[in-house]
C-alpha cells in the first residue's frame, strides 16, 4: 500500500512538543549511539541516523528508491523529488539550466535589489521580526520573479508553503485525517493555480522557468501539465522553506553564539560562507527525506526488505560525532564541513547555489545594517510545527 502523503508517516512521537521539534538533537544522539538504523513500528518505517547510514541510503539510488508517493494525493508526486532515473535524470537536466553557475550570477544583483527594498521598508523601526520583514519575503519575491509568477501572491505562497511541510497533531487518525485533508485541500489549489499561469504562459511565454519548461521537451515529447506543475509546486515549497529557515536558523543561532558571530562580523567576507555551511549542519532546514527498499538490503546490521519505508535523518547524520569533531558546537570556519543538509547523489538540492547565495546575501546586508541586536524582550520560541523542516515561525529583534 503506497504512502498517500507525507502525514500517513505520522507523528513521531519522540518529536511531539515544540521543544522536541527544536530541539531534536539530544534524540538524534541518543539513537545514533542506540540503533543507528531502527525500525518503528507505531508508523512502519525505518529510521536512519548515522552518518555512514544515511549516506549509503542517499547514494544507492537502484537499492532505495524516491518513487514514494504514486497515488495522485500527494503534494510532491509529480515533482523531482518523487522521481527515479531516467525520467529523473531527463527532467533535471532540463530544469538545471535555470541554475547554472552563469544563470546564478545574472540573478545575483536582482537578489541584492530585492534585499535591500525588504530592508529600507523597515526603516527606522527598532523591533523586527526578521521572518515577517526579511527571511520570509526575500525567498518568495526571488521563486516567484524565476517562475513568472505575480509577487502579490506570495502570501498564498507562504500559507501553501507552511501547510505543505505540517505533520499531524498526534498520531490519532483523526489528526492523520485532518492534516491529509488539508494538504489534498492545498495539493487542488496550488494545481489550479499553476494550471491557470501555465494557460496564460503558453499564450505569453515569457523569461521564465514555466514559459522554459512548456518548450521543453523529453525523447521528443513535450513534459505533460503535471509534470510543469509538480516542479513548479516543488519549487515553490522547497525554495521557500529551505532558505527562510536557513536566513532565520542563521541568526538565532549568531544569538546562541556571540563570540562566533563578532568573529564573522569582523570578518565577513571571509567567514559568511563558511559560517553559512556551519549553520546548514548545525540546523539543517530540512532534517528528513523519504526512502522506499526496492530489494532486500543489510544496513547497519539490520535488514531492510522490499517495500519498506525508510526516514533518513539528515539532521541526525549532520552531528555524528564520527564524522565531524565537536558536532554538538557551532564551529567558524569548520574544516572541512561534508554536511548533507542538501542531500546528497541524483536528488543533490537543485537548487543549493541559489539557497546559499540568498542567505549570504541577506546575511552580509543585514550584518551591514545591524551589526548588533539582540533578542526583543517580548520574544517567545514557536518552532516550525513540523517534523522535517526545522525552523521558528518569528524572530523578533531589537537593533
Amino acid at each position: 500500500m503506497e504512502k498517500s502523503a507525507i502525514t500517513d508517516f505520522g507523528q513521531v512521537r519522540e518529536l511531539s512538543t515544540p521543544e522536541e521539534r527544536f530541539n531534536p538533537f539530544k534524540w538524534y544522539r541518543k539513537m545514533r549511539e542506540e540503533a543507528p538504523v531502527r525500525w518503528d513500528e507505531e508508523r512502519r518505517t525505518w529510521d536512519v541516523f548515522g552518518y555512514e547510514e544515511v549516506k549509503t541510503v542517499l547514494d544507492r539510488k537502484e537499492v532505495f528508491s524516491s518513487r514514494v508517493f504514486r497515488d495522485g494525493k500527494s503534494l510532491f508526486e509529480n515533482g523531482l523529488l518523487n522521481l527515479d532515473p531516467p525520467k529523473h535524470t531527463q527532467m533535471r537536466d532540463i530544469v538545471n539550466k535555470a541554475f547554472t553557475p552563469k544563470a546564478m550570477q545574472d540573478w545575483e544583483p536582482r537578489i541584492q535589489a530585492i534585499t535591500n527594498e525588504l530592508l529600507d521598508n523597515i526603516g527606522g523601526e527598532r523591533e523586527i521580526d526578521l521572518v515577517e520583514q526579511l527571511s520570509y519575503p526575500l525567498p518568495v519575491l526571488v521563486i516567484a520573479a524565476m517562475l513568472g509568477v505575480p509577487a502579490k501572491d506570495k502570501r498564498k505562497f507562504k500559507d501553501w508553503s507552511d501547510q505543505a511541510v505540517a505533520g499531524p497533531a498526534n498520531n490519532s487518525a483523526e489528526a492523520k485525517n485532518e492534516q491529509l485533508q488539508k494538504q489534498q485541500q492545498v495539493v487542488g489549489e496550488l494545481y489550479a493555480y499553476f494550471k491557470e499561469i501555465i494557460e496564460l504562459k503558453k499564450k505569453q511565454p515569457a523569461d521564465d522557468i514555466i514559459s522554459v519548461l512548456l518548450q521543453a521537451s523529453v525523447n521528443g515529447e513535450s513534459l505533460t501539465e503535471e509534470e510543469i506543475v509538480g516542479f513548479c509546486i516543488l519549487l515553490l515549497v522547497a525554495g521557500n522553506e529551505t532558505t527562510t529557515n536557513l536566513i532565520t536558523n542563521a541568526i538565532y543561532t549568531f544569538l546562541e553564539y556571540p563570540e562566533v558571530y563578532r568573529q564573522i562580523n569582523n570578518d565577513p567576507d571571509e567567514l559568511l560562507p563558511a559560517a553559512i555551511e556551519e549553520v546548514l549542519r548545525f540546523r539543517s532546514p530540512v532534517q528528513a527525506s523519504f526512502r522506499i527498499v526496492q530489494e532486500d538490503v543489510v544496513l547497519g546490521g539490520k535488514k531492510l526488505r522490499a517495500g519498506e519505508y525508510v526516514i533518513v535523518w539528515m539532521g541526525a547524520a549532520n552531528r555524528d560525532e564520527k564524522q565531524f569533531q565537536d558536532a554538538e558546537q557551532f564551529v567558524v570556519p569548520r574544516k572541512p564541513n561534508l554536511h548533507m543538509a542538501f542531500g546528497r547523489g541524483i536528488h543533490f538540492c537543485l537548487g543549493a547555489p541559489l539557497a546559499r547565495m540568498e542567505a549570504e546575501i541577506a546575511l552580509r546586508e543585514w550584518i551591514r545594517r545591524y551589526p548588533d541586536f539582540k533578542l526583543s524582550a517580548g520574544f517567545t520560541l514557536k518552532p516550525l510545527e513540523s517534523t522535517f523542516a526545522y525552523g521558528i515561525k518569528e524572530l523578533l529583534l531589537t537593533v
